[in-house]
């Protein structure tokens, strides 16, 4: 099988890439525009993986030419920073929508099957827990990224329907955990950066006791290969999350190592003043097992901090 994933040097494609073993796949075909350069994502690849680097940007690129005889397209590429999204919409449509309707198009051209990790952030404040059943019209995106993953989720669904686009749709929660290409602008990862380097943790002053859903990267990576092992490009869409938890669930964990950590309570606008429930059932009834931990996750985090330059 050959596989081709866009945006496959930041977060979750780095940690991806170098997870691969050898026999699992025939080639692995990475594509990135090197924006955020994230070079070392490329360091130390993994062995017996036929890996194939291209430095394109799928909103300029002739994808064509690079989807050929490739079996499975993992879309990860995209703008994901909630926060700034606000500050520059045009850009976040046109990577997040306008380079999602590419690969689509390009995918149903050549027969590729596609895996679109979207996110909860759709779902917005909720007041009962929620699942995948929710209607558009109870969705409640509250971020220019949050939108344009809903936009281009309407579109596949679209797509799948009229023109037999397979593909399958994955709501990752807020990703927590450590990757060679990993940033530090999610809840989780933000938290353990400023304790580590002795700062504040910024905080909604409405927050602590909100929660939201989490995904363990480790649990991201098991289910994008799960949904390929297992054919599951039924245009199903799949809330993947290992965790409900609330701002003080965290920081408590986060204190087990670092006590005596200071909270800075703010009033502007950030991302996680929002409160939401999502149930991960309907992926849980695939088969797949989530495995991950917020703890082992913040401690794998602080154990590379403290290992580098911070003290």
């Amino acid at each position: 099988m050959r596989i081709l994933i866009t945006g496959a040097l930041g977060h979750i494609g780095s940690k991806l890439i170098h997870s691969l073993k050898p026999g699992m796949l025939e080639e692995v075909c990475l594509i990135d525009n090197l924006h955020t350069q994230r070079y070392c994502s490329l360091f130390n690849l993994p062995m017996g993986v036929e890996f194939k680097f291209i430095e394109e940007d799928i909103c300029t690129a002739d994808l064509d030419k690079y989807f050929k005889d490739i079996d499975v397209v993992i879309h990860l590429a995209a703008i994901t920073d909630a926060a700034s999204s606000f500050h520059r919409k045009e850009e976040v449509e046109e990577v997040n929508v306008f380079g999602t309707q590419k690969v689509a198009n390009a995918c149903l051209k050549n027969g590729c099957k596609m895996i679109f990790p979207s996110t909860t952030s759709i779902y917005g404040t909720q007041d009962d827990i929620v699942d995948e059943n929710s209607p558009e019209s109870q969705l409640k995106p509250q971020s220019p990224y949050a939108e344009t993953k809903l936009k281009a989720e309407n579109f596949l669904i679209k797509l799948g329907i009229e023109n037999k686009l397979n593909f399958v749709i994955c709501r990752f929660g807020t990703i927590f955990g450590t990757s060679i290409g990993m940033r530090f602008h999610t809840a989780v990862n933000k938290f353990t950066w400023q304790a580590c380097l002795e700062k504040p943790i910024t905080v909604w002053s409405t927050a602590m006791d909100q929660k939201r859903p989490y995904l363990d990267l480790k649990d991201a990576i098991r289910a994008l290969l799960f949904i390929i092992e297992k054919d599951l490009f039924t245009n199903q869409v799949y809330n993947v999350v290992t965790v409900n938890s609330a701002v003080r669930e965290i920081i408590d964990i986060i204190k087990e190592s670092i006590p005596g950590i200071k909270i800075e309570y703010v009033d502007s606008k950030i991302m996680n003043q929002l409160t939401y429930l999502v149930a991960n059932e309907k992926f849980k009834k695939t088969g797949f097992e989530f495995s991950g931990n917020l703890k082992e996750g913040i401690a794998d985090t602080i154990k590379i901090l403290k290992r580098g330059c911070l003290k």
